[in-house]
């Protein structure tokens, strides 16, 4: 990332210390590197029968769209570390109020249409009120704000910012790891793994994801114990800290999420937000 002030590019690159830069954004322990295969599935809480793939903000459908379906421009590892996703890079100037973001060559949503600058744009533009937004060319975009701000690469982060595509924003069709195969409102996603995909060899090891919507919390908990799911949202103190084939892992929100032995992670899992920062089908894997 460059840009005439360099300071606010760091200041919007980090979101923790700067000893995490050095750490890789995703990867296993040398011990038990990811392999590819499996479907995962996951009981979440959170999702109702009005929920569409722009509207509902439930664990269930944040988990469907940021974690399957759609990318966004940036994205935050499990170390904290932001990076691109769908950008390769961005500047700023005018003490961050004018920004520029630079996107991936040959990514294509999951209906064969290329990724542009004007699908970027029909995306962010109703989020981003009082914003002037602007394709440079195909793989450009420059943002206006109507006043600074240095954390935008961070915001754009969030799952409200996922990239559609300009000629059908309300379908399940983006640029992420796995292809939409069925969606029942507030009862089920189905999403396979794409052939050939950017993120290939560094993150989506299942073949398949299924997300299963499960609203009482003693029904996830139950379904977790008979095998039948591999990882559940469950209260802060589930009955689970005597059971050695549960992992345990607390975010920020004081919300638990709980996994089966057959999982693996990589080794800093995300804990701003449940399931690995919402991205637990992109980053796990079954050993």
């Amino acid at each position: 990332m460059s840009g005439r002030n360099s300071l606010l590019d760091r200041r919007a690159l980090f979101t923790t210390g700067a000893a995490a830069a050095l750490l890789a954004a995703t990867g296993a322990s040398a011990g038990e590197p990811p392999r590819r295969g499996g479907r995962l599935r996951l009981a979440l809480s959170g999702a109702t029968r009005e929920d569409t793939w722009v509207h509902g903000d439930g664990l269930f459908m944040q988990v469907a769209r940021q974690g399957l379906i759609f990318d966004t421009l940036t994205e935050v590892t499990g170390n904290g570390i932001l990076k691109g996703e769908l950008a390769t890079g961005w500047q700023t100037s005018d003490g961050a109020r004018q920004w520029q973001f630079d996107f991936r060559p040959d990514v294509r949503f999951h209906d064969g249409s290329p990724l542009t600058a004007r699908d970027v744009v029909a995306s962010l533009q109703s989020l981003l009120p009082q914003t002037e937004i602007s394709a440079q060319g195909a793989l450009h975009v420059q943002i206006t704000l109507p006043q600074a701000n240095p954390g935008l690469p961070l915001l754009l982060s969030e799952p409200r910012y996922v990239i559609r595509p300009a000629h059908a924003p309300e379908a399940g069709i983006g640029t992420g790891l796995y292809r939409l195969r069925r969606f029942s409102a507030g009862r089920q996603v189905l999403a396979e793994r794409v052939e050939s995909h950017y993120k290939d060899g560094t993150a989506g090891w299942f073949d398949t994801v299924e997300l299963v919507s499960i609203p009482a919390r003693e029904v996830r908990a139950q379904a977790l114990s008979e095998r039948l799911v591999d990882a559940a949202d469950l209260p802060a103190r589930p009955r689970y800290r005597e059971r050695g084939d549960v992992t345990l892992q607390t975010d920020s929100a004081g919300g638990v999420s709980a996994l089966s032995g057959d999982l693996r992670q990589p080794p800093n899992p995300g804990r701003q937000a449940p399931m690995d920062n919402l991205r637990a089908p992109e980053r796990w894997w079954f050993g």
